[in-house]
């Protein structure tokens, strides 16, 4: 009896728990979310990285630039470092420091829209479980279901139906209730 070999990156997946490529596909997606489609999550990145190189590398060139004009005894070779390292070196710096603090405000953004996001979902949340609360009472029945008599009326209502949602003479209905003539509307059902 023979059995088809695995392939050795997908027994060394397999071994540290890691699914195989083909198996993060739809809802079962975890971990680091990718940055296809995602472009200020990218912008960030970019940012980030460039100002993370730029801004040593210009202390670097700064440095090299003093050190080379500290070490020629020639004025006009210094002016060659101070312009070439100092310029340049405090140029690379800003930029790298512009471009660190840009990648900052994107994350900034990225966090306001996520908050602004999970707050939107949690007061539709919220608004859902207080209307709900609202209809129910202490047994857990809809009281909007509860059938009811508008005054002396001979038909019978939902208690939330739209025709008699205005009315203070509400009153439910009783066990007697043979001679009622149903809502169209609302359509109550009576429990027995």
């Amino acid at each position: 009896m023979t059995t088809a070999a695995t392939p050795p990156s997908s027994r060394s997946a397999r071994s540290l728990g890691l699914p195989r490529a083909g198996e993060l596909t739809g809802a079962g997606r975890s971990g680091v979310a990718p940055l296809k489609d995602n472009h200020y999550a990218l912008l960030q990145v970019v940012l980030f990285w460039a100002g993370a190189i730029m801004l040593p590398l210009g202390i670097v060139v700064i440095i090299l630039g003093w050190y080379g004009a500290a070490n020629t005894p020639y004025q006009w070779d210094q002016m060659s470092y101070v312009v070439s390292g100092g310029m340049l070196g405090l140029g690379l710096t800003f930029v790298g420091g512009f471009l660190y603090f840009g990648a900052w405000l994107a994350r900034i953004a990225a966090d306001g829209r996520e908050s602004s996001k999970r707050l939107a979902d949690t007061l539709l949340v919220l608004a859902e479980v207080t209307a709900t609360t609202a209809r129910t009472d202490a047994q857990g029945l809809d009281v909007g279901a509860i059938p009811v008599v508008a005054g002396g009326g001979t038909t019978m209502h939902r208690r939330d139906c739209a025709l008699i949602a205005h009315r203070d003479d509400l009153a439910p209905v009783g066990e007697d209730n043979a001679h009622l003539a149903t809502c169209r509307v609302c359509r109550p059902t009576v429990r027995h």
